[in-house]
């Protein structure tokens, strides 16, 4: 009811009600919000205070892609589609480029490093389309190596897709182990490295050992066909329910977790850990 209530106060506004919006209404309906006499929280958005927006909108639909979502799913692709609205009317507003401007660039893009669809070249699989859409990309970019291309990986990325991209990057010119034992043994390397950089070193070298080892553990999911980023994801999610299952034990057998040895949270820890297991 509330929901129907507020879409009824809506229609008092001044904007062609319809049975059915489609994009065109979405790009001038922003266009109302940032426009004299719109609201003063849109109006007042610049690309950095909604940066993080971006971010969060994207995830949330990440989300519902991970839970099967249908209906959450069409409900944040429409956020993440506003977050795309709005950074691109601040754009048109500058005297920049507008919306056909960027969907102009994004056709273009597609029909051009789809060679194999809209050209002459041919892939009779997802790898060779790839390495058509590598290709072309490099071309376009004026990429003259490899390292140029690596470089190209935004810095935005969350660091494990990110090493990940690069990683694939040396890969395709051969820079690479033959098997993941390659990429194993270069994991305990860097392991024991961290170890002597704990041991003897300061907080600086720790830092870039940790960070070593992290990378070769990228490269050990990259070799098995993992996606470290989901990996990693579904980790912290199993360290959830692990700790709960720890936290209710210990409820149980009326120990404090705040006063009691590490020894005997860890006997919890094991023994869930078996429980599980044997699940």
């Amino acid at each position: 009811m509330m929901r129907e209530a507020f879409w009824e106060e809506q229609k008092k506004m001044e904007y062609p009600q319809k049975e059915r919006y489609d994009f065109n209404d979405l790009v001038e309906i922003v266009r109302i919000l940032r426009a004299p006499g719109g609201c003063p929280w849109d109006m007042a958005q610049t690309h950095r205070s909604i940066r993080s927006n971006f971010i969060e909108e994207t995830y949330e639909a990440i989300e519902a892609i991970d839970t099967g979502d249908t209906a959450l799913l069409r409900e944040e692709l429409g956020d993440v589609l506003l977050q795309v609205a709005l950074h691109t009317e601040m754009e048109r507003e500058a005297g920049s480029f507008d919306m056909n401007d960027v969907c102009d660039d994004l056709c273009k893009k597609l029909i051009v490093r789809h060679p194999h669809v809209f050209g002459d070249k041919s892939a009779a699989n997802e790898q060779q389309a790839l390495q058509n859409w590598d290709a072309v990309k490099m071309e376009l970019k004026q990429q003259k190596s490899q390292t140029e291309a690596m470089n190209s990986v935004s810095r935005a990325l969350p660091a494990l897709m990110r090493s990940e991209k690069v990683q694939r990057k040396s890969a395709k010119v051969g820079f690479d182990w033959d098997t993941v034992d390659g990429a194993l043994d270069k994991l305990y390397e860097e392991y024991n490295e961290l170890k002597v950089a704990i041991d003897h070193g300061g907080v600086e070298q720790q830092s870039e050992e940790l960070g070593d080892l992290l990378f070769s553990a990228v490269n050990v999911s990259r070799f098995l066909g993992i996606d470290s980023e989901k990996a990693l994801y579904d980790a912290c999610d199993k360290y959830i329910k692990r700790f709960s299952m720890v936290e209710q034990l210990a409820d149980e057998r009326g120990i404090d977790m705040k006063t009691a040895e590490l020894s005997q949270l860890d006997s919890l820890w094991e023994e869930v850990k078996i429980k599980q297991k044997v699940k």
